[in-house]
C-alpha cells in the first residue's frame, strides 16, 4: 500500500507539467531541406529530410530525424604506384543521415531558440547511377553493407510558430568517427507541425 501511495504522489508531480504545455506541444512532425558540407570529399551536399519529436518534459523533446543528400559528383585522383602517373575520375557520392536525441527549448514564446545533441549514423555511398526513389530505398536496405559511421551532432537553432505551424532553422557540427573525428557543417531549414 505504501509503494502505491508513493507512485501516485510521484505521478501527480508530473501532471501539472503535462497540462502546463500548450495544446500543440506534445508532438512535432516536420520536413526540411538539408545542407551538408562534407570535409572528407570537399563537396557541398543538398538533400531532404524529415523529423518526428515527442515531448518528454515541458521544454524537452526527443527527436528522430533522417535525411538523404542527393548525388554530388567530385573529382578523385589516383596515383599509379608502378608508373607514377596520376589518373582522375569523377565519383558520385550520396549521404544518408540518421540522428536521434534531445532538443531543449530555451524559451516559451512564438520564437524559441534551442540547443540539441543528437547521435546516430552517417552513410556515404559511392555510385554513378541516377538518384531516384529506387536508389534511396536500396541505400536504406544496404546500410550495413556500405560505409557506415557513428555520428554525434551538437547544434542549435531557432524556431518560429504561429499556432500549430512553424518554421525551424538548425545549425550543427555533424562529427563522424572514422580513424578519428571528422567535423562537417550541417544546416537544416523547413516547416513543422505541432499537435
Amino acid at each position: 500500500m505504501r509503494r502505491i501511495l508513493i507512485l501516485v504522489a510521484l505521478g501527480l508531480l508530473f501532471v501539472p507539467g503535462l497540462y502546463a504545455q500548450s495544446e500543440f506541444d506534445h508532438f512535432q512532425v516536420g520536413a526540411y531541406a538539408d545542407y551538408f558540407r562534407s570535409n572528407a570529399t570537399g563537396t557541398n551536399m543538398f538533400g531532404v529530410g524529415g523529423r518526428f519529436g515527442v515531448s518528454v518534459f515541458p521544454h524537452i523533446k526527443l527527436e528522430a530525424e533522417m535525411a538523404y543528400d542527393f548525388n554530388q559528383v567530385f573529382t578523385e585522383g589516383f596515383q599509379n604506384t608502378s608508373g607514377g602517373s596520376v589518373d582522375f575520375q569523377n565519383t558520385g557520392v550520396r549521404v544518408l543521415h540518421g540522428l536521434f536525441g534531445p532538443k531543449v527549448d530555451l524559451g516559451h514564446r512564438s520564437f524559441r531558440p534551442f540547443v540539441e545533441l543528437k547521435g546516430g549514423f552517417l552513410n556515404y555511398s559511392f555510385d554513378m547511377r541516377n538518384a531516384d526513389l529506387a536508389q534511396f530505398t536500396s541505400s536504406l536496405s544496404n546500410l550495413r553493407a556500405q560505409n557506415l559511421n557513428g555520428v554525434i551532432m551538437p547544434g542549435g537553432g531557432l524556431e518560429g510558430m504561429l499556432g500549430p505551424v512553424g518554421l525551424r532553422l538548425d545549425v550543427g557540427d555533424e562529427m563522424y568517427f572514422n580513424s578519428g573525428a571528422h567535423h562537417n557543417l550541417k544546416v537544416m531549414f523547413g516547416p513543422f507541425f505541432r499537435f
